[in-house]
């Protein structure tokens, strides 16, 4: 998508991302490029999901434990490998084009949704 293409107040209303807190981390060798297995605590209402990240490059599974982080809810369930990815963890590049996690800077209740 290019910065000009616009989207509707209603289009991006439609995505779901919240906060979830990390509760487990599993290294995840099956995939293409170096990635851990997530468990994600999403609260009473959404409960524990999974995902997978291409994360390996700034964190270790010991410093994702109780790390709070955002993520696309909304989405159909992805298989990737032997992995049924449940959410999208979200996070942006840095300057190596390794992921950087987006994560609120206060603790904040989980299951929040972004607006």
């Amino acid at each position: 998508m290019s910065v000009s293409e616009q989207i509707t107040y209603d289009d991006f209303a439609r995505v779901d991302i919240r906060t979830g807190r990390i509760t487990r981390v599993e290294p995840f060798p099956e995939a293409r490029k170096p990635a851990f297995r997530l468990w994600i605590d999403f609260g009473p209402e959404l409960g524990e999901r999974k995902s997978s990240a291409q994360i390996t490059h700034h964190y270790d599974s010991e410093s994702l434990i109780g790390q709070q982080v955002v993520a696309v809810v909304n989405f159909p369930p992805r298989q990737i490998g032997p992995v049924r990815s449940e959410v999208l963890v979200l996070g942006v590049p840095d300057e190596q084009g390794e992921v950087v996690l987006l994560s609120p800077d206060r603790t904040v209740p989980l299951g929040g949704r972004m607006f």
